[in-house]
């Protein structure tokens, strides 16, 4: 398995250290960690093989391989390895949500981290993944719930119009949150989402291109019969 590491990490690290938050973001990190372990749990137990793991800078990502008969049944029927995908995006959220009520219930020290900020930072993790922006959590999860409704092309369409709506309001709302709590750290973090949906952005635009070149290529096909 390939790892990987975001070089904008670094910059995160160093905005945190100077903000006097470093231990807060190394707590969010490492929850992180086992968050990303709840994603690889799940691929695991429904037989896909992990590809590479990232380190990105809120957070890790792992990719796992689709195998060939996994490819062949996307091909017959995309709504099962959509179902699986669902399943395994899910996952993580689950796992930090599960921690939360465990934290709650006993008063476990690790690193000698209060009960309250091991609460606190699992529930944010959980709750930041499941903002229905993609790459994140919320954003696959809410992918393939639209892939098993509306079809995949339907799905890229509204899945690309949901994460920058999205952000949008999240940006709106951290505007505000900026200038009452005095924390220039949330800046950095709505920056780093509106890199994701802009990288994602283009990316939809190319698979519009494809989608046209295949309609027109059809339509050529039926004018020639």
């Amino acid at each position: 398995m390939q790892i990987r590491i975001n070089i904008k990490i670094f910059i995160f690290i160093i905005i945190f250290y100077l903000t006097r938050q470093i231990e807060i973001y190394g707590i969010l990190m490492l929850f992180a960690f086992l968050h990303e372990l709840g994603h690889l749990f799940a691929g695991l137990l429904l037989g896909f093989k992990p590809q590479s793991l990232t380190i990105n800078p809120l957070g890790l990502s792992i990719n796992f391989k689709v195998k060939e008969e996994d490819y062949n049944e996307k091909i017959k029927n995309g709504n099962m390895l959509a179902l699986k995908k669902l399943i395994i995006a899910t996952s993580g959220p689950v796992a930090n949500f599960l921690l939360v009520m465990l934290f709650s219930i006993y008063d476990i020290k690790i690193f000698g981290i209060s009960q309250e900020l091991l609460v606190y930072s699992n529930l944010l993790i959980g709750l930041f993944n499941m903002i229905p922006i993609y790459p994140l959590d919320g954003g696959r999860i809410l992918k393939n719930v639209l892939h098993i409704i509306t079809g995949l092309e339907n799905t890229y369409n509204y899945i690309n119009l949901i994460s920058n709506i999205s952000v949008i309001i999240l940006t709106m709302f951290s505007s505000i949150s900026i200038l009452y709590l005095k924390n220039i750290s949330i800046l950095f973090i709505i920056g780093y989402l509106w890199y994701l949906v802009i990288t994602e952005n283009r990316m939809y635009a190319q698979k519009l291109k494809i989608y046209k070149i295949i309609d027109n290529t059809m339509n050529f096909r039926n004018i020639g019969k």
